[in-house]
């Protein structure tokens, strides 16, 4: 049994982004909402994936990293708004 809830490691996995992610986007997307409405969250959210694959992940250097990077972050922000949506929709 783990001793830690979220630990640098789990941060560095897809499901630790995701549930990262998820934690981030519920605690502070209300001003945003608030002032430009869902799709400015959405957007948010993949900022913030996007930060958190940079920091978290070791892409390497260059275009391909970035591009990596970019995909990872859409990747994150869909499965995370998907999971959400999934759970307080049905």
């Amino acid at each position: 049994m783990p001793t830690d809830f979220i630990t640098a490691e789990m941060l560095a996995t897809f499901a630790g982004l995701v549930i990262g992610l998820n934690i981030i986007v519920q605690f502070t997307k209300k001003p945003i909402k608030k002032r430009w409405g869902d799709g400015a969250v959405r957007i948010y959210s993949f900022i913030v994936a996007f930060i958190l694959t940079s920091i978290f992940t070791d892409m390497g250097n260059g275009l391909q990293s970035i591009i990596l990077t970019i995909v990872n972050a859409i990747l994150i922000a869909t499965a995370s708004t998907g999971s959400y949506e999934t759970i307080v929709d049905h």
